[in-house]
């Protein structure tokens, strides 16, 4: 099963640390950030990992290698300058495939169990994706999670019995594989009052994505989220809600804290 690291963007606002250095390189509880989420993909069975580089590129490319010392197969899709999160997911359709593929930004520092993914399949042309509780410096959230469990859940592609498999993760995780609304106000007092609105939610850099999301938008430089919005507009999109460790490296105040937290491989990376 494949995976996706996102690794290509410049990190300008940890700079200067990433005036020399990538921000996948940067060191968090005793190791490069890109090498926790290898280490904790290769154990969740990911063992085929695309990680997109540009900015500093080359250094990414020297450290990762084939990803034989991680007992992973690594490979690289090159971008001449940045693409955004859908732009160079695009680019890198070719080395994904037509399978359900793990997605991971390069820059979050989490414990999130990656093997639960492999168990939740996406909608046809969807995505299933980790929210967050919204952290102090995005109090504002990106999304609604609402608890709709009927013609809102999404299908897994290729299915019959995914919609009662669903249904039945729900009734015991009472937080997984909930519906995802947008953050608006407006759409949230038209929803229907059946929906219990658990409030606004952070999206956690990681998700597990249908290709077919992406097969109608040319390649280039393009966001994610107006994708998500099309995948909410066709209730494709589906979400959970995770507690555990999550830390987005943003800046260096927020790198310095983290190690202080976790001084070693303390958090089981």
């Amino acid at each position: 099963m494949k995976a996706m690291i996102l690794a290509a963007g410049e990190g300008r606002r940890m700079r200067p640390l990433t005036d020399v250095t990538p921000k996948p390189l940067l060191m968090v509880a005793g190791k490069p950030l890109i090498e926790h989420h290898i280490v904790r993909l290769g154990a969740a069975g990911f063992t085929e990992i695309v990680v997109n580089v540009s900015y500093l590129g080359q250094q990414l490319v020297d450290f990762l290698g084939d990803g034989s010392q991680w007992q992973v197969a690594i490979s690289i899709s090159s971008e001449q300058t940045p693409l955004e999160t859908a732009g160079g997911i695009i680019q890198a359709l070719p080395h994904l495939g037509d399978a359900p593929f793990l997605l991971v930004n390069g820059d979050v520092f989490t414990d999130y169990p990656f093997a639960k993914l492999r168990e939740t399949a996406p909608a046809k042309r969807g995505a299933h994706i980790v929210l967050v509780r919204n952290p102090a410096h995005r109090p504002e959230g990106d999304f609604l999670l609402s608890d709709r469990r009927d013609k809102d859940l999404p299908v897994a592609a290729d299915s019959s019995d995914a919609t009662e498999d669903v249904a039945q993760k729900q009734t015991s995780v009472p937080e997984a594989n909930l519906s995802v609304e947008r953050r608006c106000v407006s759409a949230l007092a038209q929803s229907s009052t059946s929906s219990v609105n658990v409030g606004s939610a952070t999206y956690s850099g990681i998700g597990f994505y249908d290709p077919g999301l992406f097969a109608d938008w040319a390649p280039g430089k393009r966001p994610l989220k107006p994708l998500l919005d099309e995948a909410i507009a066709r209730a494709s999109l589906s979400g959970e809600l995770y507690q555990g460790v999550w830390e987005d490296v943003g800046t260096p105040e927020r790198l310095m804290a983290l190690n202080r937290r976790f001084p070693s491989d303390s958090a089981n990376q």
